[in-house]
């Protein structure tokens, strides 16, 4: 009888997690106000989200998350996170939102509560200076291998070039880091990351830009019903009108959606 009543007690248990017993409400809203803070999800992808040098999430989006949030009275923490499991991330309550220089494919919508749009992005094949040759097409690069993370909008962008030898990463980072050490031929990325990563004065100075795939719009990520959204959005046309993002995206020499 004991054996019994405590299989039922586990079951009981188990029951209460899958059906969100330790749900506090409904609300997201309500539930960070709770809790005093916001879990972001992201990943290292200067220059949206990158660290400094005191260890600190820093960039445009961690700038901006922490101006949004500080006019809901909440701290930020920033966890880095799997971008191919973002939404599974969402879903299962580790994070609040994704907000990590994130395209709004239509994967992204129908799996997510999104935010207006509010950078404009592009994909764009890099590669070495000494490999690149001006006008160039994606139909001379077919036989090249590509780097791209994971999940992406880079390895969308490569499925749709019918590119064949594509690596998929965990990171962007380290499908520039591919390129570096010649294990592969070219990456694709997005064009804030090549802008702020690629060229003279960069750390990856020997690096070009020679294809632009697609243009694309950044948008902040929320689960399904999530009332964060539509407060995140009047914040953020707030920010908007009195000029702070457009500073910020000065900084980091970003184009703001109209």
């Amino acid at each position: 009888m004991k054996r019994l009543i405590a299989m039922l007690l586990v079951i009981a248990m188990m029951a209460c997690v899958f059906a969100g017993c330790g749900k506090k409400s409904d609300s997201d809203l309500e539930n960070v106000a709770e809790d005093g803070k916001v879990i972001v999800g992201i990943t290292d992808f200067a220059p949206m989200d990158y660290k400094d040098e005191n260890g600190e999430w820093t960039g445009f989006d961690a700038e901006l998350a922490r101006l949004v949030f500080a006019e809901l009275d909440l701290e930020v923490e920033f966890v880095e996170i799997d971008w191919d499991n973002k939404i599974l991330e969402l879903d299962n309550g580790s994070i609040d939102c994704v907000w990590n220089g994130m395209t709004l494919t239509d994967e992204v919508m129908s799996a997510m509560n999104c935010s207006d749009p509010y950078v404009v992005n592009a994909q764009v094949v890099v590669m070495k200076a000494e490999n690149a040759v001006e006008g160039m097409t994606a139909e001379d690069m077919k036989d090249m291998s590509f780097a791209v993370e994971s999940g992406s909008a880079g390895q969308t962008s490569a499925e749709s070039c019918g590119f064949a030898n594509v690596t998929a990463l965990a990171a962007q980072s380290n499908a520039l880091m591919e390129v570096a050490s010649d294990t592969a031929d070219a990456c694709i990325i997005d064009l804030t990351m090549a802008n702020a990563m690629t060229g003279e004065g960069t750390s990856y100075a020997d690096m070009v830009q020679v294809l632009e795939l697609d243009r694309e719009e950044y948008g902040i990520g929320f689960r399904k019903g999530s009332d964060l959204t539509e407060k995140v959005n009047e914040i953020l046309d707030s920010l908007k009108a009195d000029g702070t993002m457009q500073a910020l995206a000065d900084k980091y020499e970003l184009v703001l959606c109209d």
